[in-house]
């Protein structure tokens, strides 16, 4: 991997942490949400990735493949899915979402793992700042040998 393939990989990684971070934002502004527009309480989202692949048929992958080299060409978001698990049904008769029953719906998700998933993403897009880092700091001395 070039040094500017370096730096892309981890560029890949804090945009991905990036847009974790911004559905675990919108999933704790929504704890309490109970009526939404597609009807029924707040349904927690969170961020599917894959690695990241170039061109695979490019000649230089071809050239350079081999059965033991496994090098990272980043990460990407393939999308943002809905949790599907039913959220926790809380007994309040006067809430006007409430059923019949007086349960009202709330959403499926735990503040507790939500801030335990922000600061995995958060630890996550440091790291990828620091790999960041370093590359530069390893171009600079680069140029620094050839003065």
């Amino acid at each position: 991997m070039s040094m500017f393939g370096a730096i892309d990989a981890s560029a890949s990684g804090m945009t991905a942490e990036r847009l974790r971070m911004d559905v675990i934002s919108n999933n704790i502004a929504n704890a309490n949400t109970t009526r939404t527009t597609e009807g029924g309480a707040y349904r927690r989202k969170f961020v599917v990735f894959e690695p990241r692949t170039g061109n695979e048929d490019s000649f230089a992958n071809i050239l350079s493949s081999t059965a033991d080299s496994q090098k990272g060409d980043g990460v990407r978001a393939v999308g943002i899915e809905a949790d599907t698990t039913p959220g926790r049904l809380v007994y309040d008769p006067s809430n006007p979402d409430a059923k019949a029953n007086g349960y009202v719906e709330m959403p499926n998700l735990n503040i507790v793992s939500e801030m335990v998933d922000m600061i995995t993403a958060s630890r996550a897009y440091e790291a990828n700042v620091t790999a960041v880092n370093a590359a530069k700091s390893m171009a600079m001395k680069a140029l620094d040998i050839g003065k």
